[in-house]
């Protein structure tokens, strides 16, 4: 199922108006546990094109995807379509890895009041050199790269159970400090886990073709963004936007 609407254009004075077409969350049904589907129904209408692309791509199908577009425009859900379908369809654990504690205390408590009622959810981001024995009994498990490093070194028995793993700011593959740990693990755990469905994320990623050949998945690229990025300079309180050249 479809939706339409216009997006309208001015140019030398006419109205350009284009139809684009948008899938619904309602394409879905089906494809995606029962129990995901009212859940997600409370915020979400229409997929945004990423999710589309990365549905269309096989996402549903347990392949690996590696998305590289804007912020704020709906990664996380194609994360959370992967994740939870799977988990959902007693398929094994999910691992969602991100670069600080931060960013996993916010992750937690985003997924935590969404899906808290579906799912258990644990993170880990605490001492190195403990086992947290308490995620033997969580679905899903939110941990840096640095942690579950130190997981993977205590050789916790429940690894072999991640069917999804989720990797957050991917581009971090480059950094000098995180990428060789980040880039070890990724290694490791396809490795120990053949099968594994891998979903990276990023808004800016330089060689997209390259990395998505490296972890076996299919690129997902989009440039669509919820809010038009405006490029000008701020001086003495005030903005001043210029347009770039076509």
């Amino acid at each position: 199922m479809v939706s339409l609407y216009k997006k309208v254009a001015v140019h030398n004075h006419f109205k350009l108006v284009t139809i684009l077409k948008i899938m619904m969350l309602s394409a879905l049904e089906g494809k995606i546990p029962e129990q995901l589907m009212v859940a997600l129904k409370k915020d979400i209408v229409d997929l945004r094109p990423a999710q589309e692309k990365a549905v269309q791509a096989g996402l549903l199908e347990k392949k690996s995807v590696l998305v590289c577009t804007p912020t704020a425009s709906g990664k996380t859900n194609i994360a959370v379509l992967a994740m939870l379908s799977s988990i959902l369809q007693d398929k094994g654990k999910a691992l969602y890895v991100v670069p600080l504690k931060a960013l996993a205390s916010e992750k937690y408590g985003d997924f935590q009041d969404r899906f808290g009622h579906l799912i258990r959810i644990g993170i880990s981001i605490g001492q190195l050199d403990s086992k947290e024995p308490n995620l033997v009994d969580k679905d899903l498990i939110i941990a840096t790269s640095e942690k579950l490093d130190s997981l993977l070194r205590h050789h916790v028995p429940w690894i072999h159970e991640v069917k999804v793993l989720v990797i957050d700011e991917i581009h971090l593959l480059n950094d000098p400090g995180r990428g060789p740990t980040l880039e070890v693990l990724i290694t490791l755990l396809r490795q120990i886990l053949p099968h594994l469905q891998i979903v990276g994320l990023s808004a800016t990623i330089g060689n997209p073709e390259e990395l998505a050949e490296w972890l076996g998945a299919a690129l997902v690229i989009d440039d669509w963004r919820p809010v038009k990025l405006e490029k000008g300079v701020y001086f003495q309180n005030k903005i001043e936007f210029f347009e770039e050249k076509k």
